[in-house]
């Protein structure tokens, strides 16, 4: 069976102290794999975001607050796994400066610089190994499957999941999943824990048995 890593839920940016840059990912639609996964008999580790829900207990979980301590964690694990599948929302910006106390009203605008996070999903898959692979998710507003593709191109994904702002924390997900030449190797709604399975056994199908296949074949 497969050593499998999950990202699940979002990161904080903090801006000072108490306030934080973040998203309303619940990590639902990471649990739902996760469950799928362990019932498939896989061995799973995620590395989760602040979240109000409880993973499966028999997931080694991994907890971390910002987009770095993600990657960093991410980066320590991914070595021993066969797979990873990017399903958290990771904070794409953080500030230039946190500020070292609680910023205070002064009646007036404040400025907030900000700077791109590093990319979890494209630099495990750049630092990956040949036999491991890569499911990325992307959930646009516009444009909804050019940029799909365009982020599967630039990460270096082997599969993408499609899903729009409706998925953010709730039971419920509608996704496409597209491959590296474009196609749609499926379209599935309902509850995540059903989605879930059918990302899974597309997973299982264009990139777990290829791969056991080639380990397979004699050298």
């Amino acid at each position: 069976m497969a050593h499998i890593l999950i990202t699940s839920g979002p990161t904080r940016q903090h801006l000072d102290p108490v306030r934080f840059l973040s998203n309303a990912s619940s990590g639902r639609m990471g649990a739902a794999l996760a469950e799928t996964a362990l019932a498939r008999g896989h061995e799973v580790t995620i590395v989760s975001g602040p979240v109000p829900i409880d993973y499966p207990p028999a997931a080694t979980i991994m907890p971390v607050i910002s987009t770095d301590e993600m990657l960093a964690t991410c980066q320590r694990t991914f070595p021993e796994c066969d797979g990873v599948i990017g399903a958290a929302a990771p904070c794409d910006y953080r500030p230039v400066r946190v500020a070292p106390s609680k910023i205070s009203k002064t009646g007036s605008p404040i400025d907030l610089h900000l700077v791109e996070t590093a990319d979890v999903i494209a630099t495990l898959a750049e630092q990956r190994s040949p036999h491991q692979w890569v499911v990325g998710f992307a959930l646009e507003t516009d444009d909804q499957r050019f940029r799909a593709l365009a982020k599967l191109e630039s990460k270096s994904c082997d599969l993408i999941v499609l899903n729009g702002p409706s998925a953010i924390d709730s039971d419920d997900n509608e996704i496409e999943i597209l491959d590296s030449t474009g196609a749609t190797l499926g379209s599935f709604q309902g509850p995540k824990s059903l989605v879930a399975r059918s990302i899974f056994t597309i997973i299982h199908r264009e990139l777990m048995i290829p791969r056991l296949a080639e380990a397979q074949k004699p050298i």
